[in-house]
């Protein structure tokens, strides 16, 4: 069976800010940013506020040094995506008003795993060397579900892989065995590829399915561009670790 609860998202995960600290003292010495980056996840830890970063909550304890890590299939979207996806959220509000469209758009290929400092480098090498074979490929993701995360803080409504589910299984395979070198959590069994698209607080699945998702699925079946704008050419793996980009182009 599909498992619906499969997006770990962490809280960690955003990009550094301006304005790093500076030492004490008549000398200035230049820290470097991977350190600045550390304690700007620390800080930023304090004000856990989750709309701050498009409704992830932290699924784990924050160390320092340690860094949200997440591998995943980067989509850009286009202009008439954003229009269906405005379509989407203002129905869905009908039903749980405190629906929120994501500001950013992805298929996950790992779960949000913790990374020692010094595993950063090692583990994109690795991460490079598995997915150097990959090509390019097609997927379609034009089925509407919705999903929570791990302990049911939040719900997601996502548009489900249709096709090219074969290919995306093959490159977790091999993130997975990235992750045991490291003895971290391997992806979910069974996953259900998905481009998560509106997120809100709690455990809303009883007011968001039947009815409701019926409702979306044919906002997006007779959606005039959907066809052409659900059919998804992925070009990239990327790897985001704290506040770090690490791309992967695909063949």
């Amino acid at each position: 069976a599909m498992r619906a609860a499969l997006v770990g998202y962490s809280s960690s995960e955003e990009e550094e800010e301006e304005g790093g600290g500076g030492s004490r003292g008549s000398r200035r010495l230049p820290v470097p940013e991977s350190v600045l980056a550390m304690f700007e996840e620390e800080r930023d830890e304090k004000r856990d506020d989750s709309a701050l970063h498009g409704g992830r909550v932290r699924c784990f304890p924050h160390e320092r040094g340690s860094w949200a890590t997440h591998v995943y299939l980067p989509y850009q979207a286009q202009e008439e995506f954003l229009e269906l996806l405005e379509l989407l959220v203002s129905h869905a509000r009908t039903y749980v008003p405190s629906v929120t469209a994501m500001e950013e758009f992805h298929v996950s290929l790992s779960q949000s795993v913790v990374l020692r400092y010094h595993w950063i480098n090692p583990f994109m090498q690795s991460l490079k060397e598995r997915l150097a074979s990959f090509h390019r490929f097609f997927c379609v993701a034009d089925q509407v579900k919705v999903y929570t995360n791990q302990n049911k803080t939040r719900t997601f409504v996502g548009l489900e892989v249709s096709t090219g589910h074969f290919q995306l299984l093959e490159m977790v395979s091999e993130v997975d065995k990235v992750m045991e070198e490291y003895d971290l959590p391997v992806f979910y069994k069974d996953p259900s590829f998905h481009i998560s698209m509106a997120w809100c607080v709690g455990d809303l699945r009883g007011s968001l399915e039947g009815q409701c998702l019926q409702e979306l699925q044919d906002i997006v079946d007779t959606f005039e561009d959907s066809a052409r704008i659900l059919r998804v050419q992925w070009e990239q793996i990327r790897c985001k670790s704290g506040n770090k980009f690490f791309c992967f182009p695909l063949r």
